[in-house]
């Protein structure tokens, strides 16, 4: 196992991170924020890959560095996102004011990923003692007076939603974050009916997490769209990718990140509509897997809920098939006859992929990674 630093050392000004797990993070980030080394949040199990990519033992090349997370690797390769003091406090500041002012955090989410650890920073920068709870909910805390707050991925709030006292227990929060993917419309419609305070949340390790609550960004964030994707500005933004100066040339340019997402702005309100990479040919047709993907949802459900992730597998005829993988009982036929109104025939899944449950990433996404390489090892 790669030697774990649990302490930053300065030598003449040269700074290297401080490695965390979770019972101790919280600590660690108070510490960071009153002068005390920048912080790199540690999973509980496994920790090498983050290790080796935050390479604590190498000085950080940022001097006001106060986070080093790593992405989810649920499109890619996991990549070390460096994020300023600076940038953190107006992430937490911007929240505050967006939902109504500084409050309590409960932290359901994993801590070594952008969603979760920034549920720790906001706690503390709000001087609130965070809660830890587990990613099934279990273990909520009752309210005690203060503002509660709470952020989850579609997959927990769906979870959520089948369990009565699990609902009754998130009426209680004063603003539930829903983000790290796509949000069906149809679980937001329950999610509000059932009394919640759902706030949809868009952003990225590289925002330190939403930057955009509900389509509209936070303050001080500019959105706009260059050449069909979009780019954000402000002061939220990182720093750089650790020890990868050209990658961050590529996405970072003019206070500018180009980001891989695909979106409109809808009656002054930002919508993502999907991924530069979710455009295929197959059989010489476009195909936007996006929205595919979105058709599957409305017509057969989330896949959280029975649904299907669409994947793009190669193929010697096609360059590649459409396949639709399910936890279900679904046939071909059944699939294609619901899409066969909304969607062309080159769009329409060509096979069907059992799998007995999704992979997901440590944030909870469904690993669309590892389910691609798995569907294509079974081809």
């Amino acid at each position: 196992m790669t030697q774990i630093y649990s302490v930053a050392e300065d030598y003449g000004g040269a700074v290297h991170v401080r490695l965390a797990r979770r019972p101790e993070l919280a600590v660690a980030l108070a510490e960071m924020f009153t002068g005390g080394p920048p912080v790199a949040p540690l999973p509980l199990d496994d920790p090498d890959p983050v290790i080796q990519a935050v390479r604590p033992d190498l000085v950080l090349e940022v001097a006001d560095t106060g986070l080093v997370v790593t992405t989810s690797g649920s499109t890619g390769t996991p990549k070390a996102v460096l994020l300023s003091r600076e940038a953190l406090r107006h992430s937490a500041a911007a929240t505050d004011q967006r939902l109504g002012g500084p409050g309590r955090w409960t932290c359901v989410l994993p801590p070594h990923h952008i969603a979760g650890v920034m549920t720790l920073v906001r706690s503390v920068l709000a001087h609130r003692e965070p809660v830890l709870a587990g990613a099934d909910l279990s273990g909520l805390a009752a309210p005690d007076g203060d503002r509660e707050y709470l952020s989850v991925v579609p997959a927990q709030l769906h979870r959520a939603l089948e369990d009565p006292s699990l609902t009754e227990r998130l009426r209680h929060f004063h603003a539930i974050l829903v983000g790290g993917a796509a949000t069906d419309q149809r679980l937001l419609e329950r999610g509000l009916a059932a009394g919640l305070r759902l706030v949809t949340s868009y952003g990225m390790s590289e925002t330190c997490g939403g930057c955009v609550y509900d389509g509209v960004p936070l303050d001080g964030v500019r959105i706009e769209r260059a050449d069909g994707l979009l780019r954000v500005a402000g002061p939220v933004l990182f720093s750089g990718y650790r020890l990868a100066p050209a990658l961050t040339r590529e996405v970072l340019s003019g206070g500018w990140l180009r980001t891989a997402d695909r979106g409109r702005l809808v009656a002054g309100r930002w919508q993502v509509t999907g991924r530069a990479d979710d455009v295929v040919i197959t059989g010489g047709t476009n195909v936007d897997l996006a929205e595919v993907q979105r058709r599957c949802d409305l017509v057969f459900g989330t896949p959280e809920a029975g649904g299907v992730v669409i994947l793009a597998v190669p193929d010697e005829r096609w360059g590649v098939r459409i396949v639709a993988a399910t936890t279900a009982r679904r046939d071909l036929a059944e699939l294609q006859a619901g899409l066969t109104p909304a969607l062309s025939a080159s769009a329409l899944p060509r096979q069907v992929w059992r799998v007995s449950e999704w992979p997901t990433t440590g944030s909870g996404k469904i690993d669309r990674q590892a389910l691609m390489a798995a569907a294509v090892e079974g081809t």
